[in-house]
């Protein structure tokens, strides 16, 4: 037997549906910076823009490929409120770890270049600098 998973065609329709939100996002995007351009006030700006992502998550709403985009972002979003974020004091001391790791290692690659530069242009071919 065979365990592959079937994947869903999406309709036309639900295809149009898409490029009409993906329209109405780009038409909220354009209205904001058309009005902003008119010198226009800064909440019908924010509102031409808020206008145009509503109507486009309406529309990803009525379709399956955007119903199962939206689900996903809301499952993204879970996740992130479940990452423990270092306190202030920790991300301090990864910080200072790195930038000694960083030094140290700077150093160790001027060494190593330093060594190869003396042993292939001193010794090797004699020339002197």
């Amino acid at each position: 037997m065979s365990n592959q998973t079937v994947q869903t065609v999406s309709t036309s329709n639900d295809k149009f549906k898409v490029a009409l939100a993906v329209v109405a996002a780009i038409a909220g995007v354009v209205g904001f910076f058309y009005l902003k351009g008119q010198n226009k006030p800064a909440l019908m700006c924010a509102g031409a823009l808020v206008a145009g992502l509503a109507i486009a998550v309406l529309l990803l709403w009525t379709s399956a490929t955007g119903r199962e985009f939206l689900s996903f972002a809301k499952e993204a979003v879970r996740e992130t409120k479940k990452v423990v974020w270092p306190t202030r004091k920790e991300a301090t001391q990864i910080t200072m770890i790195v930038f000694a790791f960083v030094l140290v290692m700077a150093m160790f690659l001027w060494g190593t270049d330093k060594i190869l530069e003396f042993l292939l242009y001193d010794l090797i071919l004699g020339w002197k600098q």
